[in-house]
């Protein structure tokens, strides 16, 4: 059996490792390959082409890398061409993928797309080029089902596949005093994204509010999670000296540990996107912050269908926390959330109730793995009823 796989970014290369290793688990002899990264290949996946350099957000930023992302399509049309995987499985990143899918439906090959891209907030004409190309869809939110179904598109709720990647390696106590930080001092996680465009934006407002929370809170303490394959140079502002109080340096930069630096905090200040559903996961209160390029936030938002952006606060179905995004992303206003939740222990608790009942609506333990069985059937059973024979590509 031949599986392609397709997936643009640290998030959907972590859960492509976790599908893969499912995949492996009940086809040993199966061949997977395709587009993504580190986790994608320790997973045992040949990689065809690997996306660094190519995730980012934002018109501007995707204008830049449209040259190489053609030739990335192009090269894994010609792949699949040669190869004729049995199913492909297209993970997130849409812009890419669903370029990638049409091309393949083309090719009769059946498509599976997992983590399905938020049709839901923008962007709703893709829905019809998800209905003409995609056999069936794996979704992991739980209001997703209903709105595919009524689109007449096959899915699945498989839940969220964090449920079972977010695991603790270290307690809190042995972190700290790892970094020479009091187990018993108020600490805040920053998690600033995972592409460098991300960071470039957001890590200024993050640096300048530092100061402003030790002012209210001196003895407060700071722990910085860093994705992989990011430049160090990315989080020096965040890693200046602060005064008054302890400890005299500034944050701590801890690498690839990011289930460990969440169980550590009290309140955490986080980009939008997957690391709110992963704090959520971990009960801890949040700062949500987020900023795109003016001219992409002034072209997409007329598009946005939802009032929300953060994924804890969607599931929950109302604003559990704070969104600080674009203009309102400001050093003042993310030091006086964060404020509130370390010198308010009744909101902290309530805020950690709600998100205990976001956590249970992610669905039960094992969703990588009943992404794997639902992969493994379209590709033992050909083309599945979502599919036309037509053969219209898909734009942007």
């Amino acid at each position: 059996m031949r599986i392609m796989i397709s997936c643009g970014e640290p998030s959907g290369d972590l859960y492509a490792g976790a599908l893969v290793s499912e995949i492996f688990h009940r086809e040993p002899a199966a061949e997977v390959f395709g587009f993504g990264g580190q986790r994608l290949a320790a997973a045992g996946a040949r990689l065809v082409g690997d996306f660094q350099g190519l995730s980012v957000t934002g018109l501007t930023e995707a204008i830049r890398v449209l040259p190489r992302s053609f030739a990335m399509l192009r090269r894994l049309t010609a792949v699949a061409r040669e190869q004729r995987p049995d199913v492909f499985v297209a993970i997130d990143f849409p812009d890419f993928n669903f370029r990638l899918m049409a091309a393949l439906h083309r090719l009769g090959i059946p498509v599976v797309y997992y983590i399905s891209p938020q049709l839901w907030a923008w962007r709703a004409r893709r829905m019809e080029a998800m209905k003409r190309f995609v056999d069936r869809v794996l979704v992991i939110f739980p209001f997703e089902e209903e709105l595919y179904r009524r689109a007449g598109i096959p899915v699945e709720f498989v839940g969220h596949p964090l449920v079972d990647l977010v695991r603790v390696h270290q307690p809190r106590a042995v972190l700290l005093r790892e970094h020479g930080l009091d187990p018993e001092a108020p600490t805040v996680a920053l998690l600033p994204g995972s592409r460098t465009n991300e960071l470039t934006r957001i890590v200024p407002a993050m640096a300048a509010s530092l100061p402003l929370i030790r002012m209210r809170v001196p003895n407060v303490q700071f722990l910085i999670a860093a994705a992989p394959n990011l430049a160090d140079e990315l989080f020096e502002p965040l890693m200046v000296p602060l005064k008054p109080g302890p400890p005299a340096g500034g944050p701590v930069l801890i690498r690839e540990r990011t289930d460990d630096v969440l169980a550590a905090s009290d309140v955490v200040i986080t980009a939008s996107g997957t690391a709110t559903v992963q704090a959520a996961l971990h009960e801890r209160p949040m700062v949500v912050v987020y900023r795109l390029s003016p001219l992409t936030y002034r072209i997409g938002k007329p598009f946005v269908r939802v009032d929300m952006y953060a994924m804890a606060n969607l599931v929950a179905g109302k604003r559990v926390v704070p969104e600080l995004i674009q203009e309102h992303l400001t050093p003042e206003r993310v030091a006086a959330e964060t404020i509130r939740f370390l010198t308010d222990p009744e909101l902290s608790r309530r805020t950690r109730d709600e998100l205990r009942q976001v956590r249970e609506r992610l669905g039960e333990p094992g969703a990588s793995a009943r992404a794997a069985e639902a992969v493994l059937a379209v590709a033992r059973g050909g083309r599945g009823v979502g599919s036309s024979p037509d053969s219209d590509s898909v734009s942007g």
